[in-house]
């Protein structure tokens, strides 16, 4: 709760205050007297737990401390924003078309309007509809009347894939029965959009493999990485390179893979690297030998307080501060219990994914090879899988939880008389129609399984092969647009695998994907003709990254690298004149050691002649 009062800030802020603030942000990110970050203290106190040494940590309390500390050091989603452009600027990148935090704000969560297969499909299941509590929160959506009878809720796993796997013939049956004044109806309510959510981007590998395409085809050879010579072209290729670079993305990271592999190629010539010593940068340096370790404890924890999971008896007990030492007799009681124990649990997830998102995000901006020796270490734990776990239950259900007591909870417990609470209170909990705390938390999780997975063919196969395209699926039941947007962009990687009757019998999704997430142009995701994704290099893509981490990390991080450029000393004269530190009892075992080692040994001259 300091950290966090402390952490606020306003435009009325006393200069005193405001002084305070930024001396007390100082002693948290840099230590003076060489100690290490507040916030690597309280990453080693997580694995201390995790591995049973210390059992009797408040883990609730620690990772809540953590998250707020890294907020406060490093700074929150919009501080990033503003220290991407300064990045930028400083590379001498254009700035940022567009604030993706205000785009998300404007979006509307979408529910795509029924055609062909799929309308059929929910005439057929008829017209029953639940409208869900976050569409009482949203503002009027323009598909709402599809709504009705597009998302309900479903029991079970069968009506699901009865779903996507339908009869084509009898669809096509049913859609022939209907009146033609309802088919002109439902098309009637259809709302295009002004323009897209989100502005295209290209990339320069993009256009360099449109251009190989392009020579390969008209002219019989290739010119590699060369994007500008355009000679022996016709003109429609003119005009589409023309289109291509206008939308040319580059990001921070392919300015510091570069600037890697020149460091790697030219390592004399360029000299030493001038590293930035940010809070980010000192809280990498101190966690950099224990990261497998903090990433496998953070996964635990969430494990435990995953509401899909079991109790085992050989997980971590997350529930040490909560659970009381006899335990309730009355119905009322155990209640109260239940209720408090899934609050905790929610508060562990929320706290988790919170701080594993803040940390991906500042260390990709800090250096990319930072960020992927976290994911690395995150996909080695198995953190996709686990995710993919945590939605694999009624989402529905977990955001509209109803965990929380007002009246229960502090200040009010302190500040307020305590009512009367029965069981029939408990029940009902309180008016909200919604848990932010847990729809927070669906978010992140999803944000994190996006940042692992982006450009990454051999962790999208791993999507695929977890079967998560009908778990992610049931996830846009929820009318939020920011949960969609990372769901559908998650769904948008996988459908060039998912083959080509998925796509036709999720023609909804696929056109939401179009509507929501970013076009990439030159991107066939939605045609499944992709040239790198071949399956045996998979394995191969982690390995070849793996060595770019270690190289960077040995590089600017070791203290005695082995390295082949390091300098040596070739002079006789300063070798041989070099102060050596001798043990103290030299002097006493000297003379043995001379007649042990040079006295006693035959010296056979006329060899060592012959090799100098």
């Amino acid at each position: 709760m300091m950290v966090e009062n402390i952490r606020q800030h306003s435009e009325l802020d006393d200069p005193e205050w405001k002084t305070l603030r930024s001396n007390f942000r100082e002693e948290l990110a840099f230590p003076v007297h060489s100690e290490e970050p507040f916030a690597h203290l309280l990453f080693t106190m997580v694995a201390k737990f995790c591995s049973g040494h210390c059992p009797h940590f408040p883990m609730k309390k620690v990772l809540l401390l953590l998250w707020k500390v890294l907020l406060f050091t490093l700074g929150g989603f919009i501080e990033l924003q503003s220290m991407k452009q300064q990045k930028r600027l400083e590379l001498g990148l254009p700035p940022l078309l567009e604030d993706s935090i205000q785009v998300m704000k404007n979006m509307k969560p979408t529910s795509p309007p029924s055609y062909g297969i799929e309308l059929g499909e929910q005439q057929r299941r008829g017209r029953r509809s639940r409208r869900d509590s976050l569409d009482l929160y949203n503002e009027k959506d323009p598909f709402k009347s599809e709504e009705t009878q597009a998302t309900e809720e479903e029991e079970n796993e069968e009506i699901t894939e009865n779903m996507m796997d339908g009869e084509p013939e009898a669809q096509d049956k049913d859609i022939v029965s209907q009146p033609l004044a309802t088919l002109r109806a439902n098309t009637e309510r259809v709302y295009f959009p002004k323009g897209l959510s989100w502005a295209p981007k290209v990339r320069e590998k993009d256009i360099e493999s449109f251009l190989e395409i392009s020579r390969s085809k008209f002219i019989g050879f290739t010119l590699g990485h060369d994007t500008d010579t355009l000679v022996g072209l016709p003109r429609p290729i003119h005009e589409s390179v023309k289109i291509l670079k206008q939308h040319k993305y580059v990001s921070v990271a392919d300015i510091q893979i570069k600037k890697e592999e020149e460091l790697e190629k030219c390592p004399l010539f360029l000299g030493e690297e001038k590293v930035e010593d940010n809070a980010c940068e000192l809280l990498y340096k101190a966690m950099l030998i224990n990261i497998p370790q903090y990433m496998i404890a953070l996964l635990k924890i969430l494990l435990a307080a995953a509401p899909t999971s079991k109790a085992k008896t050989d997980s971590i007990n997350i529930l040490a501060d909560v659970l009381p030492e006899e335990m309730p007799i009355t119905v009322l009681q155990s209640m109260k219990l239940g209720i408090d124990v899934n609050r905790h649990k929610e508060i562990i997830v929320k706290s988790v994914s919170a701080l594993l998102l803040l940390l991906l995000k500042h260390f990709k901006l800090n250096h990319i090879y930072q960020f992927e020796y976290v994911s690395q270490h995150l996909v080695f734990a198995n953190c996709i899988p686990l995710i993919l776990k945590f939605f694999n239950q009624n989402i529905m259900s977990y955001i509209c939880a109803k965990n929380s007591i007002s009246s229960l909870e502090f200040p009010s417990c302190v500040v307020h008389e305590l009512p009367e609470l029965t069981a029939e209170s408990l029940e009902t909990g309180d008016n909200n129609q919604f848990c932010w705390r847990n729809l927070f938390s669906c978010i992140n999780l999803l944000r994190i399984l996006n940042k692992l997975t982006k450009w990454k063919h051999s962790r999208t196969m791993m999507l695929v092969v977890f079967k998560s395209a009908p778990i992610l699926k049931r996830a846009l039941k929820v009318k939020q647009a920011m949960l969609q947007l990372y769901v559908l962009r998650l769904l948008k990687m996988q459908t060039k695998y998912m083959g080509r009757q998925w796509r036709k019998s999720n023609m909804k999704t696929m056109s939401a994907i179009y509507q929501m997430v970013r076009h990439r142009m030159n991107d066939d995701w939605a045609y499944g003709n992709d040239v790198d994704a071949r399956p045996w290099d998979f394995q191969a893509e982690e390995c070849t990254l793996r060595q770019y981490i270690e190289r960077f990390n040995n590089r600017r991080y070791e203290k005695n690298p082995v390295w082949e450029f390091s300098p040596v000393d070739n002079c006789l004269q300063s070798v041989v004149g070099q102060r050596m530190d001798l043990p103290e009892d030299f002097h006493y075992t000297y003379e043995l050691w001379l007649e042990r080692e040079v006295f006693s040994k035959p010296i056979h001259w006329d060899e060592l002649l012959k090799c100098s």
